[in-house]
């Protein structure tokens, strides 16, 4: 993408676990025109050393409570951009793909949600076990939240900054021993539900998922998987009883 001094400002925000290797292959590729915003969860010294060798201008922060919830949270709050970027650190997600998810943006949606199911995406990396997984998972977010998601399970995501203040979000401050709901893994799915319900504009991307870079993935399927069936059912019965208007899922 070129950029132009007219276009809308953009923040990637990256949680990370001491990705050092992984960001190495990552902060290269991004627009040099982006805010970056890694959000270090173990070894930040070593992390801020290898932003600052590879891309002076990143911000590298840290996050009060565990958890890639609070991470993410922390990050966007620091986000000056008008729309923001959630990218994993593993290298999983191509970068080039970004254009794609900011142009549903520009056109007015509030969300830019990545698919590995739509024609030109895909994965390297989902197994048959996890893809069955997620596609239950999603048929019944889209029965209970009355959308069309096709991979609610794939954190590769978009949105406009401003929609931050309808999604009553924990604040990523506060008591650092004390859990809030949201500040783990649930976060991903928590936002997607709480973006139905506040009946914004959401956009499916077709993306292509591909094999972490270094290291091994903090993702534990099972554990993971019952995590995210507990927050579409929390969120349910958060909301079916004062039922809202939902807003309506496009696809490219």
């Amino acid at each position: 993408m070129t950029y132009t001094h007219n276009q809308p400002k953009v923040t990637i925000v990256i949680p990370s676990m001491d990705e050092t290797d992984n960001l190495t292959f990552l902060l290269p590729q991004l627009n040099p025109h982006y805010e970056v915003i890694i959000v270090e969860g173990k070894n930040y010294n070593r992390t801020l050393h290898t932003a600052q060798q590879l891309r002076p201008n990143t911000h590298v922060i840290t996050h009060p409570r565990p958890g890639k919830g609070n991470a993410l949270i922390t990050g966007w709050t620091h986000a000056t951009g008008d729309y923001i970027i959630m990218l994993d650190a593993d290298g999983s997600a191509d970068p080039n793909e970004i254009p794609t998810f900011i142009t549903p943006l520009t056109q007015g949606a509030d969300m830019a949600k990545g698919t590995r199911y739509k024609p030109t995406g895909g994965s390297a990396d989902l197994t048959h076990i996890r893809s069955l997984g997620n596609r239950a998972l999603t048929l019944l977010t889209n029965i209970l939240f009355n959308q069309r998601f096709t991979d609610l399970c794939y954190g590769y995501n978009a949105f406009r900054t401003d929609i931050l203040n309808k999604l009553n979000l924990p604040t990523p401050n506060g008591n650092t021993h004390n859990y809030q709901w949201g500040d783990g893994f649930e976060i991903e799915t928590l936002f997607i539900c709480r973006a139905a319900t506040a009946q914004l504009t959401i956009t499916e991307v077709p993306s292509f998922e591909h094999h972490r870079v270094h290291g091994r993935s903090n993702l534990h399927a099972w554990h993971d998987g019952k995590k995210v069936l507990r927050t579409i059912f929390t969120e349910f019965i958060n909301h079916h009883r004062t039922p809202q208007h939902q807003p309506h899922t496009t696809n490219p």
